[in-house]
């Protein structure tokens, strides 16, 4: 393509996926350093006990066994820490016991890690794994979170109800006050199901110490490296922070499981100095399954106030959220800030109310999965909004229309600020597209087949490009949400652009390469992109709410910004001439008015050798580096209508057609943003449609442990997407004018497939996931 046709909205193809097609991809269990051994966890068998005692006698005498730790070894080192403070109703801060880094005394669920085995293959650390005798005294389990306040039992001394908060916010006099004058209330109760996020690279790590230097090198499957080296060092290992590197290098996925700081690789990097060689870790699915931080799982009740004209004038939201055993890094924040701030939804409600009591039980972790909160807040409104227009008799998407948002910027009851958006611009195109006109003539060709066809419609909004940190801040967040970047012009003109965004999927080595060859207007492949490597990268938050091109994009124009200034100084030096007059167009500085003009990489060249300009004003080189905190967080959003035809004697749902309309403001790469939301939409229909993770209310036994008893999505079961992102109204806060796009399709799909489903059995719920059985059961209560 040719430089001035400009790169911004352009479909170019991905850059990384040559390496990753043939196989020339290097993700974390590629490494093996020299002096390379191997490590295995043994892990709880019990969700909840006692540790009594720990044999590792015959352990430590089998073949190649280097050693063995466990929990009393880091009694001395902090415990993983959580990111966000959230303080309860009456004022007083969360309960934040110790997340320690191998159990010790006591094991809060199966998967708990229990011992360390580092032996010098990885056969040879199974098998003495197998010989460690450990003696529990079994505790009973707390795993409902209808009775977990009031469980027999507690996971935590210092949470004896088993409460880590009980939060608030909104007006709730306000609320009570509209429900009371109210024409029609309408209430629904349900749990948005547990999920295991399932990225097809499991979590890895590889850790190194060199006593030469006292430094220490991680190789980690991680979405945030500089973050993951920050908690790990400053919270728990009290290592210094320049004595570690760490690197992500190509990570297979990771929707938000990989963002946080884990035991295993806490425990390799001290290990890692104790035995002076390297230790490497790779999970197995099973191991996954029982020990990534898990998603979603709110029980929650939900109220909407409406008046006589089908205006709504109160919400009124209660959850119980989920823990599981101990607070992951953001897994406070999941629940509040990230979930009850964005219950306003598309609508002006007036008043509303959420109070969630978050609770700790003998499950795994739950902290983000791709929309953290948005999609357990979208499918609170979206499925209330639809219950209430199914039972007053309303269109659902007219119902929505009666109270969209249409003047900006808006302030919600609960906290943000919508900078911009056009709602009825991407209802009216989903209705479009989905061919709603014709629903009732397909409705009626689905009857004569015996079958029940249902439409579903979902309007969702989210807060993404995660900042800014003032914001973050005052809300609980114990670290900054900004992002850096730095941009390398060489001698030749050719660019190399270092990030704090970490790219594991997203296609960043292309639209951000996009994004830098469109402003200096240079060819697209004279553009590298480098990431993930803290001994490389000036400082990233990483990646994760859908903030990478928002923000760490951001970090880059700005940067690049300066080398323009830079640029037009040396340029005016060449052309004799102002540099208040010089203009950069197109890849060359311009003497405006004139026909001077000097190309970018005359520029670049001229700037490594000082005598050609003003070195006594202007230092040699062409490097520049910048920081970006939002003034806000940005908010794209979308309407979504899912058809469906449901077999009512088997409970068997096909989904027939699915219509997804968004707007993400400007748009860099198209193909890869279509991209994005056809892996979220079936992500958000793999949760509506068949995901679940099960705990045996009794023992707290996983019973959805593998993929034998947990349905991933494959390809027949989705239907062939409809996806359009609409003209957009652009971010009014970042200079790209962009917005998020990564999570949308898991965000809006939930409410949108449930919501089909119940119209087409003319029921108010339907849990989920929808299974042919909850199908059924629903279908025979309908009869």
């Amino acid at each position: 393509m040719n430089a001035r046709q400009g790169f911004i909205g352009q479909s170019v193809v991905r850059r990384e996926d040559g390496r990753f097609l043939t196989g020339r991809g290097q993700y974390t269990d590629d490494i093996t350093l020299p002096g390379q051994t191997y490590a295995v966890f043994l892990r709880s068998p019990h969700a909840h006990a006692k540790i009594s005692s720990v044999n590792t006698a015959a352990a430590a005498k089998a073949p190649g066994v280097i050693a063995i730790y466990t929990g009393e070894h880091f009694r001395a080192v902090g415990g993983l820490p959580c990111g966000w403070l959230i303080n309860s109703m009456d004022g007083s801060p969360m309960k934040e016991p110790k997340h320690p880094v191998l159990a010790d005394g006591k094991v809060r669920y199966v998967g708990d890690r229990v011992a360390l085995v580092v032996a010098e293959t990885l056969e040879q650390a199974k098998a003495a794994r197998d010989l460690i005798e450990v003696d529990y005294e079994v505790l009973p389990a707390v795993i409902d979170l209808a009775t977990v306040n009031q469980a027999a039992a507690a996971v935590h001394d210092e949470a004896p109800d088993n409460r880590c908060y009980l939060w608030q916010i909104g007006d709730k006099e306000g609320v009570d006050a509209a429900f009371a004058t109210a024409a029609h209330v309408s209430k629904l109760t349900f749990r948005n199901n547990r999920l295991v996020p399932n990225a097809i690279e499991p979590r890895a790590a590889n850790a190194s110490y060199n006593p030469a230097s006292d430094e220490y090198t991680l190789y980690v499957a991680n979405q945030n490296p500089h973050v993951e080296r920050l908690l790990m060092c400053a919270f728990v290992l009290g290592i210094p922070e320049h004595k570690m590197r760490v690197v992500a290098p190509d990570v297979g996925g990771g929707f938000g499981s990989k963002i946080f700081l884990y035991g295993e690789e806490t425990a390799l990097v001290w290990a890692s100095k104790q035995v002076k060689r390297p230790i490497k870790w790779t999970a197995e699915r099973s191991e996954a399954f029982l020990s990534d931080a898990h998603g979603r799982d709110h029980l929650t009740t939900a109220e909407l106030a409406l008046d006589k004209d089908g205006r709504f004038t109160g919400f009124r939201v209660n959850t119980t959220a989920n823990l599981g055993a101990y607070l992951s890094t953001f897994s406070s924040a999941v629940p509040t800030i990230l979930y009850a701030t964005l219950l306003a939804g598309q609508y002006t409600t007036p008043k509303i109310v959420c109070t969630v009591n978050a609770v700790f039980t003998n499950t795994a972790p739950v902290d983000a999965y791709r929309g953290a909160g948005r999609p357990e807040a979208t499918y609170t409104v979206e499925r209330i909004v639809e219950t209430a227009a199914r039972e007053l008799g309303i269109d659902p998407a007219e119902l929505r229309r009666r109270n969209f948002i249409r003047s900006f910027p808006y302030a919600t009851p609960v906290g943000l600020t919508y900078d911009t958006g056009d709602y009825d611009a991407t209802m009216n195109r989903a209705v479009e597209l989905a061919d709603v006109a014709g629903f009732e003539a397909r409705r009626k060709a689905s009857e004569a087949k015996g079958l029940k066809r249902g439409i579903g419609y979902s309007a969702y909004i989210e807060a993404c490009g995660i900042a800014p940190s003032s914001v973050a801040g005052a809300l609980g967040a114990r670290a900054g949400l900004f992002e850096a970047g730095e941009v390398r012009v060489h001698p030749t003109g050719k660019v190399t652009i270092f990030t704090g965004s970490h790219s594991h999927g997203q296609g960043h080595e292309t639209t951000f390469a996009q994004v830098v060859a469109d402003r200096l207007g240079i060819p697209l492949e004279d553009v590298s992109i480098e990431h993930g490597d803290t001994g490389k990268i000036l400082f990233g938050m990483g990646t994760y709410g859908s903030r990478s091109l928002a923000v760490g994009g951001t970090a880059i124009v700005k940067a690049l910004d300066k080398v323009i200034a830079k640029g037009k100084k040396i340029a005016a030096h060449l052309m004799e001439a102002a540099d208040t007059d010089v203009v950069f167009e197109n890849g060359v500085f311009k003497v405006e008015g004139t026909d001077k003009n000097v190309p970018f990489a005359s520029v670049a060249l001229t700037a490594y050798v000082p005598h050609n300009f003003p070195h006594d004003k202007l230092e040699p080189g062409l490097n520049e580096n910048a920081f970006y905190d939002p003034s806000n967080f940005t908010y794209p959003a979308g309407a979504y209508v899912c058809e469906v035809e449901v077999d009512p004697a088997t409970g068997t749902v096909r989904i027939d057609r699915f219509t997804a309309c968004d707007d993400f403001g400007n748009v860099i790469n198209p193909m890869i943003v279509e991209g994005q939301v056809h892996g979220g939409l079936v992500q958000g229909l793999g949760q509506a449609l068949l995901e679940n993770c099960v705990y045996d209310p009794e023992s707290g036994q996983l019973l959805s442990g593998s993929y034998m008893d947990y349905a991933m999505p494959r390809a027949d079961d989705m239907p062939h997407f409809t996806v359009e992102t609409v003209k957009g109204t652009p971010c009014t806060h970042n200079p790209l004018g962009v917005k998020g796009c990564g999570e949308a399709g898991a965000i809006g799909s939930p409410p949108a497939l449930i919501n089909a489903i119940c119209h087409a059995l003319g029921v108010k719920d339907v849990p989920m996931p929808a299974s042919p059985y909850n199908v059924w059961k629903a279908a025979q209560a309908a009869a």
